[in-house]
């Protein structure tokens, strides 16, 4: 009908642009279609009443002592125990870059583990019997070589050798290149090293202090080090547990909103779910004859009551991350949303999945929604009162934690979609309707496969019957005009050699065969030579 056609078309942008409202789904008319065709005048305006939901506003509950109501969120999550050994080598790797030098004074020092020493040396292949060979090539060899005497720095035997080596000696060291190396022709070989020690020193490690760590970056402490440090080590681990840690910050940030959310949006939500429960089913092996069964307005509605708390309180958690992200002022560098399409792009071309038909601006629109709310978890986080439990492994709840994570990015995924465009919220409906009615679709198609057939032998049938009818028809023609052509062209053909037309690309070997069958006419060039103009001359005179 011609006004609901109208309601469709020239609501909604009346809503948002002379009310400004963001209106959710279809406008529906308060008066029926049929009372406004009755009062309706041509030449008058129309006042039309509607009814929608619309999108609603978000309100902050106030916290007590808080500046900004989202500061400061309590919660708890289980994580696995900070990896203290690693905390370890970093520390030690940060310490050896500061390390301090002091050269012994007493030539009869013996080298011992922790001093360093300066050496030359020279390498030979090692041979069957443990004497030198062929000389090492130069890369293997050098002078003024900085070497410290500690465990796993260096190939098998060197430190060992010149433990006990004296400055100024000269010892022998039997050493086997690692198999990893990446000098295949050296990897896993036995050598002997002529070393030379030039000068031995006492290494110092400096003291984690306060003074140590001003000289690292002004400003900081000892304490604010082993922590920047120990999130730089746990930042790895951190990654794996993000899924639960937003999780519960997003319970927390649930508790401080004030919103209204519109039945509208629990319905669209819980259709696209229903669809994606159905799609699982299908791909997990259930017939499409049982969910075609299970697709019915009792068990969606059923489903949906279910549902609906989750889906409000992640409509409330998406809500509020958008506006803090809003009032925060939090932006995505242009660079990381380039790099993380071109590694998603690289990951689907790894799997050999194409990438030609993508949308970029779609998918830019959602790369930056999500690293948007990624930005705003971790900016909660850094000013929140969150309790983490370290737990072992075997007291970890592996699946509690996949779980979590996945809740986690399906809420991530489905805000991504509802910020993806004004658009995107008023077909949410459409895409999952269709969605089931694809699965309806599917298993009916099947249902019809046979009659399909079955239409199909009985097309085929009639083309071959018609082909056979029409045939005589189309040789009678064709023999008709063969021997036109023939009744025409032979008299000249047989006087022609074909073989004058070889070598002749296909336009001149063209105009040479008509001309030669007198279809063209040939005028003489004016500037030929050879031209005779008294022969024109006589055809002007006798027109």
């Amino acid at each position: 009908m011609a006004i609901n056609e109208l309601v469709g078309e020239l609501i909604e942008t009346a809503l948002k642009e002379e009310h400004e409202l963001e209106p959710i789904g279809q406008p529906s008319l308060v008066t029926s279609a049929e009372q406004l065709a009755d009062t309706f005048t041509p030449g008058e305006e129309l006042d039309l009443t509607v009814k929608c939901d619309v999108w609603p506003e978000i309100q902050f509950k106030q916290v007590e002592g808080q500046d900004k109501p989202y500061s400061g969120l309590k919660g708890s999550y289980k994580r696995k125990p900070f990896n203290q050994e690693r905390f370890d080598a970093a520390m030690r790797d940060l310490l050896e870059r500061y390390v301090k030098l002091e050269q012994y004074d007493d030539a009869s020092h013996a080298l011992t583990t922790g001093d360093a020493c300066k050496v030359n040396m020279a390498g030979y292949m090692a041979t069957a019997d443990g004497e030198k060979g062929e000389p090492l090539p130069n890369a293997a060899s050098g002078d003024d070589v900085e070497v410290v005497l500690g465990e796993g720095r260096y190939m098998e035997g060197l430190v060992e050798g010149l433990e006990g080596g004296k400055v100024g000696e000269t010892v022998t060291v039997k050493v086997r290149f690692p198999d990893a190396l990446k000098n295949k022709d050296l990897a896993g070989k036995d050598a002997i090293f002529d070393v030379e020690i030039l000068s031995a020193s006492r290494r110092t490690l400096p003291e984690v202090t306060d003074e140590f760590a001003n000289e690292v970056r002004e400003g900081l402490t000892a304490e604010s080090l082993k922590d920047e440090l120990r999130k730089a080590v746990d930042s790895q681990d951190a990654q794996e547990y993000m899924g639960v840690r937003n999780a519960a910050l997003g319970k927390a940030l649930s508790d401080i909103i004030d919103v209204d959310v519109p039945d509208t949006l629990v319905t669209n939500q819980a259709r696209e779910k229903y669809a994606l429960m159905m799609t699982d089913m299908r791909d997990s092996g259930m017939a499409d004859e049982d969910i075609k069964q299970l697709i019915n307005p009792e068990n969606f509605i059923k489903y949906k009551d279910i549902q609906k708390d989750d889906i409000v309180r992640d409509f409330k958690i998406s809500m509020a991350v958008d506006e803090i992200a809003r009032l925060e002022n939090i932006q995505v560098p242009a660079y990381q949303v380039e790099e993380q399409i071109q590694s998603l792009k690289d990951q689907a071309a790894k799997e050999g999945q194409s990438t030609e038909g993508l949308d970029d601006e779609q998918m830019r629109r959602k790369v930056e929604s999500t690293l948007e709310r990624r930005m705003v978890y971790d900016l909660l986080a850094e000013v929140a009162e969150l309790e983490v439990e370290y737990v072992n492994d075997d007291e970890f709840d592996e699946d509690l934690l996949e779980k979590l994570a996945q809740e986690s990015l399906e809420r991530e995924q489905v805000a991504a979609a509802e910020q993806a465009s004004e658009e995107g919220k008023q077909q949410d409906e459409v895409v999952a309707t269709a969605a089931v009615v694809d699965e309806e679709a599917a298993a009916v198609a099947e249902e019809d496969v046979a009659v399909i057939e079955e239409e199909a032998a009985s097309v085929e049938e009639e083309v071959v019957v018609a082909e056979e009818e029409i045939e005589p028809v189309k040789s009678e023609e064709t023999t008709a005009s063969t021997e036109e052509i023939e009744t025409i062209a032979s008299p000249e053909l047989e006087e022609i050699d074909a073989s004058r037309y070889e070598g002749m690309d296909q336009e001149e070997k063209a105009f040479n065969i008509l001309k030669d069958l007198g279809m063209i006419e040939l005028h003489a060039d004016p500037d030929s030579p050879d031209f005779d103009a008294s022969i024109y001359a006589e055809e002007e005179e006798e027109d």
